[in-house]
């Protein structure tokens, strides 16, 4: 039995893509109770083959560690690309605690946005587009766990960005989400050149893609030497590291790739739900994860990925203070558990003993973990705000305890756990990572998560104050939908008990070597970060609880200019505009369009024109007439003896 389950491991992908061309290509536009049947059940078998999978693999890896002692099997592989002799690519399905990890959170929580999705979607005439592109992406997102070598990764890396390209921009009659859609294509394609370009590097000098073999000790070893680019030694190591690294960086929208996540909530509120809680955008911290072998032989980008990390946390949650939007506020909030996730990877050291302190890479996933499902019911809540009152500003919304009771306690428990408040999950995980800074002796890494904590805190109770306490400040209301309030309900269970798997992530699952007595020298630490998190929540008590916000008005014209320059996200996007419309676009795209529309286009026009011209003289010779021809013999001839003459 277990055996089979192994053997057909693909099963967790083929669902979401049979679901994908049932509903894409099978149904019409107005199958919508067989669509959302479809997608039900494609999610449901995704879902069951996930659990089964992860069963099969305990049993067969986990119980068993003298024979898998890396803890990793590939449960399938087929010959896919043959680039040379010795040199290929298989497509298989690889195992490991963190693909299996990733495998269940991912199907879970497609999962539960299915079933929210048939309520939210209800009306709109996109209902089965939307079904089928909601299959699509999870698809890509399980390919790209799953994905045994670094080019079947990126080849589901690029339709991960295809598809959320497809859903962010699914109300494509409305500009602003064309706009954010190209803006979310346009900065990941960027990061995304980086990435490939050091794939090709790495493979070309490892001569093989599988993750066994760039990840090992040899592969470090090799690339540890200096290479003369333009004039400068550069370490190929680091450079390759930072190159892949750079696809993270991009799809994680880590600081300054960071614009185009909050935009990306032009899409409906359940696209926002599953790209922030459990896929696309933790996809970076993934293959940070999943290459963190090789970056932690490169010390300078585990340094890089710390320092982007804990910017991007501490930048997202003071921007997040400011806003309005109750889904930009929760973008923001996802850019700063990202950072937390990404600079939790990076402050691995290496001991006296020549061991890497890998307890942030424990955290980190952990924190993945707990995240997919806050985060999700964050969301998930936040739409069936919004779906209430049919708004999004959180000034048109408050006193709405009464008319949405359980989406009510749901967005209390999940602002708690992101609060990092005991005993709610997020409290284990948060509190893990800040053990894993302290303990490598990163101390301003440390002090930046601790406020950020506290930041974080303010912001969430801040929202959830000024939705739900205080005078309504909006007309009427809607009541709850079943299907969406039952994906939401579901969520509070992992939400409140996920923390108890701590010990899963950090001793069993995924091993970590923490520093010696940490956890005795540090017992102050969940005191003084809950003390943090509690000071936050009570000081957003004090300016929002009651729903009046002439108190943090008068607070915010204090504040003045730093308030609106904070509350217009440092205008980075407007840097951004500026250099790609006034610099990009008409300093060098418009000359090379004029150029080319001028000059080469011109030149070719000039040889048609010829062409056509004497194309026009030759018929004109060409009628038929007799004496025409004897005319221009003539003339041919005369021409002959004068030119022969002149010589």
């Amino acid at each position: 039995m277990v055996e089979q389950i192994l053997n057909h491991s693909y099963l967790a992908l083929f669902f979401p893509l049979a679901g994908f061309i049932i509903i894409g290509l099978g149904l019409g536009r107005e199958s919508r109770k067989l669509a959302s049947a479809v997608a039900i059940a494609m999610a449901t078998l995704a879902l069951c083959s996930s659990l089964a999978l992860a069963w099969a693999y305990k049993l067969t890896v986990l119980e068993q560690p003298g024979l898998y002692p890396d803890q990793t099997l590939v449960a399938t592989r087929t010959s896919w690309l043959n680039f040379a002799p010795g040199m290929s690519a298989d497509m298989g399905v690889l195992l490991d605690p963190i693909s299996v990890m990733m495998l269940l959170v991912v199907t879970s929580i497609a999962f539960l946005v299915t079933i929210y999705s048939i309520g939210y979607m209800r009306h709109d005439p996109g209902f089965v587009r939307f079904f089928a592109l909601l299959d699509l992406f999870v698809f890509a997102m399980l390919g790209l766990v799953l994905a045994t070598n670094i080019l079947q990764m990126f080849v589901f890396w690029e339709l991960v960005g295809v598809s959320s390209y497809t859903l962010i921009g699914f109300w494509y009659e409305k500009p602003a989400a064309v706009a954010a859609a190209k803006k979310a294509f346009i900065v990941t394609r960027f990061a995304d050149a980086f990435f490939l370009l050091g794939i090709i590097v790495i493979s070309q000098q490892a001569g093989g893609f599988d993750f066994s073999l760039l990840n090992s000790p040899a592969i470090a070893t090799l690339l540890n030497h200096q290479v003369a680019i333009l004039g400068l030694d550069v370490n190929l190591l680091s450079l390759t590291s930072l190159l892949i690294f750079a696809g993270g960086w991009g799809k994680s929208a880590m600081f300054p790739l960071h614009v185009w996540l909050p935009d990306a909530m032009e899409g409906p509120t359940p696209v926002s739900s599953i790209i922030h809680s459990a896929t696309m955008v933790v996809a970076g911290v993934y293959l940070t994860a999943r290459m963190f072998p090789l970056f932690a032989a490169a010390p300078g980008t585990l340094t890089v990925i710390m320092t982007v990390g804990a910017l991007t946390a501490l930048f997202a949650a003071v921007i997040a203070i400011t806003q309005k939007d109750i889904k930009r506020i929760l973008a923001f909030s996802t850019l700063s558990q990202l950072g937390y996730m990404m600079f939790s990877l990076g402050v691995a050291k290496t001991t006296p003993g020549g061991d890497i302190l890998v307890f942030g890479y424990s955290a980190s996933m952990f924190h993945v973990f707990t995240h997919a499902f806050f985060k999700c019911m964050l969301f998930l809540g936040a739409g069936a705000v919004i779906h209430a009152v049919h708004a999004g500003d959180l000034e048109q919304m408050g006193g709405l305890r009464r008319r949405l009771p359980w989406t009510y306690c749901a967005m209390l428990t999940a602002c708690l756990a992101i609060a990092g408040i005991f005993p709610f999950s997020g409290f284990w995980s948060k509190d893990a990572i800040l053990l894993a800074a302290l303990a490598s002796g990163h101390l301003l890494v440390f002090a930046v998560a601790l406020v950020t904590g506290g930041l974080t805190a303010f912001y969430m109770f801040r929202l959830f104050f000024l939705t739900f306490h205080g005078a309504p400040r909006h007309g009427h209301t809607d009541p709850e939908d079943p299907w969406m309030t039952c994906a939401i309900v579901i969520l509070t269970v992992p939400t409140v008990f996920a923390g108890g798997l701590e010990h899963l992530f950090t001793a069993t699952v995924i091993p970590a070597l923490p520093a010696p007595l940490v956890h005795s020298q540090a017992a102050w630490l969940p005191w003084l970060a809950s003390g943090v998190g509690l000071t936050a929540i009570a000081g957003a008590w004090a300016l929002y609880g009651q729903g009046d916000l002439r108190l943090a008005t008068r607070l915010c014209q204090r504040l003045g200019l730093a308030h609106r320059i904070i509350f217009n996200k440092f205008y980075l996007d407007e840097a951004y505009l500026f250099v790609t419309r006034r610099l990009i676009f008409a300093g060098l795209a418009q000359p090379a369009a004029w150029f080319d529309r001028q000059v080469v286009d011109g030149a070719m026009d000039l040889c048609a024109t010829i062409l056509q011209a004497g194309g026009q003289t030759i018929r004109c010779l060409q009628n038929g007439q007799l004496q025409v021809y004897l005319g221009a013999a003539i003339f041919g001839v005369f021409f002959l003896l004068t030119f022969v003459y002149l010589i």
